[in-house]
């Protein structure tokens, strides 16, 4: 008698990148505004969100235009990167977004 086996579904994963679904700049300016707004003391946060705009955007033409090499911009937008604000002026005028400020 032939031994049962049992079928089981396998679902694939992939690990989820924002950087896919910034299409526009609106959206990316969007996603830089809600991170300033929902966490903004978390200055590690928001170079990611720079990070994940400049990889939609492509990271090689961001590190151009913001007179960067690409690796100290990948460095200085990673999870353990920490930006000098400068940087972040160059990378964010780069993107073509504008940083702002109102009262709190």
């Amino acid at each position: 008698m032939p031994k049962a086996t049992k079928l089981t579904a396998r679902t694939k994963t992939v690990p989820y990148d924002v950087a896919e679904q910034l299409r526009t700049p609106e959206e990316m300016a969007a996603y830089l505004d809600a991170w300033l707004d929902e966490a903004p003391d978390d200055a590690a946060g928001i170079a990611r969100a720079l990070g994940d705009i400049a990889r939609a955007r492509g990271m090689s033409q961001v590190a151009r235009d913001a007179g960067l090499s690409r690796e100290s911009l990948y460095k200085a937008l990673s999870e353990n990167g920490n930006p000098s604000f400068a940087t972040v002026l160059k990378v964010a005028r780069a993107l073509g977004v504008r940083l702002h400020a109102e009262a709190a």
